[in-house]
Order: C-alpha cells, then sequence, then structure tokens
C-alpha cells in the first residue's frame, strides 16, 4: 500500500484524483529550498541544467560543466519602493506564512491569498513546474459541476521518479485550464503523461503524448530539500563568506 492510500480511510481511498489535485496545491507549504537538475523535452544529457533554489526569490543555474547561467541579484534590496506603490498585493504575506486548509492526508485543499510565484530564468514551465497549482486550481471545484476541473484525470498510480516518491496521471485539459505560460503549459492539448512528487508537490515531468507536440515537456531530478543555501550562492559577486557546515581546520605548528 502506497504512502497516500496508507493513510486514507473508507471511501476516501477511491478518491486519488482530489489527492492528485490538493498535492499540486501544496508546493508552497512542502518545502523553502531545492536542490535539483532540470530539463526541457525533447532534450540530451547535455542540455541539463543543475539548479539551487531557495524562497521567496533566489535562484541559481549552472550547466553540467559547472558554467554560471543566471545568479539571482537583488536578493537583498530594500523593498521600500514596492511597499509605496500602496497596492494591496505588495503587502500579502508569503505562503509559508499563511494556513491553508488541510484535507485528511495534510494536503492542501484550499489556498489562501497569499504572495505567490517562483523564480525563474527565461521558463515559464519552470516556475510552474516549482508550484504547479495550474493544474489543480486554488480550491476544488463545487461538488455540482465536476467538468469544470481544470483537468481530466485518468487513473493515477503511485510510482518512483529518480529514486522519490510520486504520483502519475495521463491527463487532459478542461475548458477552464489556463497555464502560468501560455507558450509553456504543463498540460499540452490531447493527453499527457503528469508525475508529480509525492514529498514536495513539485512537477517532476510532464510529456505530451499526442499532436504536433508529442514528446515536449520536461524532467526533474530532486537532489536535496530544504538543504542550508548562503546568500553567497545566489549574489553576482562572491562575498567570501565562510560556509559553517564545513570543517575549519586549524594548521598548530609544534611547541617551542
Amino acid at each position: 500500500m502506497g504512502r497516500f492510500s496508507a493513510g486514507i480511510q473508507g471511501n476516501e481511498t477511491s478518491d486519488m484524483p482530489s489527492i492528485f489535485r490538493n498535492l499540486c496545491r501544496s508546493s508552497p507549504w512542502k518545502w523553502t529550498s531545492l536542490r535539483f537538475e532540470y530539463l526541457d523535452r525533447p532534450g540530451n544529457e547535455s542540455d541539463i541544467v543543475r539548479a539551487w533554489l531557495r524562497r521567496p526569490g533566489a535562484l541559481r543555474l549552472e550547466t553540467q560543466d559547472g558554467k554560471l547561467l543566471h545568479s539571482t541579484t537583488g536578493i537583498n534590496d530594500s523593498r521600500d519602493g514596492l511597499y509605496l506603490g500602496s497596492k494591496r498585493k505588495s503587502w500579502l504575506l508569503p505562503a509559508h506564512l499563511v494556513t491553508p486548509v488541510y484535507d485528511a492526508v495534510g494536503l492542501v485543499r484550499r489556498r489562501p491569498e497569499a504572495a505567490y510565484g517562483e523564480p525563474s530564468f527565461g521558463n515559464g514551465r519552470l516556475a510552474a513546474a516549482l508550484d504547479p497549482v495550474e493544474l489543480s486550481g486554488n480550491a476544488p471545484v463545487p461538488i455540482e459541476f465536476p467538468e469544470s476541473n481544470r483537468l481530466e484525470l485518468g487513473p493515477i498510480r503511485e510510482v518512483e521518479h529518480e529514486g522519490r516518491p510520486a504520483l502519475e496521471t495521463i491527463a487532459t485539459p478542461g475548458r477552464t485550464y489556463v497555464p502560468s505560460d501560455a507558450t509553456q503549459p504543463l498540460c499540452f492539448p490531447g493527453r499527457t503523461l503528469l508525475r508529480v512528487d509525492s514529498g514536495t508537490g513539485v512537477c517532476v515531468a510532464s510529456q505530451s503524448l499526442d499532436g504536433d507536440t508529442s514528446g515536449q515537456g520536461h524532467w526533474m531530478r530532486i537532489l536535496g530539500v530544504d538543504e542550508y543555501m548562503l546568500d553567497d550562492l545566489f549574489l553576482a559577486q562572491s562575498m567570501n563568506l565562510t560556509d559553517v557546515r564545513k570543517h575549519i581546520s586549524w594548521d598548530i605548528g609544534p611547541r617551542a
């Protein structure tokens, strides 16, 4: 019995579509930092990028051989200009500081209003994959209107993806599906194979199965969750800070 099915009792064991959708809503409350590898499909091993991400806005991307592609600048900048704009959105709290409505297995059933958004670099699909709420919406649809779900989900399986548990399904977009980036959706026209990591709520794989977009999508390998990351990792110029996680040796010469 899998991770989710083992924790559900009674008739809820047949409600895996709700579990999948709730998992897609849960990412902001499941992790604060992530180390991973990312590939846009179709692609090959040379196109894989390595990434370090620390919420709310720090991102570093490198090629496989260590060449820097992008590093966040200004993570310590003043926010005065944002607040002086006097817009309601400026005062929203980060998601991890507000409390959502959870379901019976600890996944998010209803998301509150908060300052959502993932850092990205020229790739809207990466940002969407990190918080795949576009696959589910912020809350369940009314029970009287199931056709208003964003996706029609096929059978859902508990699988392993790069050594981590995940939920997998083949989905088709509904009339209410609106991707956060219209040019790089997670779910393509026709059928799309989707995998969502059970521990983080990140969409770790998508692959179009039909039409002109067949074979397109993305793939991710999660390497570390909630690891300590120094500011120095995300700055354009290193401040040469000491990583306190590493042992510092002291060479003491012979006594006179």
